[in-house]
């Protein structure tokens, strides 16, 4: 039963982003599928972050997040964001801090910054709802989805 939920699961599409968050001097950012948006008034959008990833706890100690918006010809990008060392993923990249202190990626699509208005914890993730805040917008390529990124996680063990 469980290999069939997950192929299932496989077959929905995603965005592939990578969230940004700060916490003083910290920076980190990790690779998300899991966003949607919630709400058009206010402007909401949900991510989940599993506990122990380094940014939850930055995002907890915040209030703030940013997405990035990957294009399908970034790669490179989810190769770097897999690295557990928060200072060599941003190292000889373009970005800035926003307006919430969150790293944006200017070579990114877009970037949203979001402040965290409230959160869940339904099952092994945590919801975090961000209020949309600012928005930047650099190209207008094609974006990336989970059918372009092959490290889609599925919930496997």
């Amino acid at each position: 039963m469980k290999e069939t939920w997950q192929q299932a699961l496989g077959k929905i599409a995603n965005g592939v982003y990578i969230l940004t968050t700060c916490h003083k001097k910290e920076i980190n950012g990790m690779i998300i599928t899991w966003v949607t948006q919630i709400s058009h008034d206010p402007p909401l959008i949900m991510v989940a972050i599993h506990p122990n990833r380094y940014s939850h706890q930055l995002v907890e100690q915040t209030g703030y997040f940013a997405l990035n918006i990957l294009a399908q010809h970034q790669p490179e990008l989810i190769k770097r964001f897999m690295g557990p060392v928060p200072s060599a993923k941003f190292k000889s990249l373009q970005w800035t801090r926003g307006s919430t202190g969150c790293p944006i990626l200017t070579s990114s699509i877009a970037g949203i910054e979001c402040e965290v208005k409230g959160s869940q914890s339904p099952g092994n993730h945590t919801l975090f709802f961000g209020q949309i805040k600012e928005v930047q917008v650099f190209s207008n390529d094609e974006p990336m989805s989970t059918f372009d990124y092959s490290g889609t996680y599925l919930g496997k063990d």
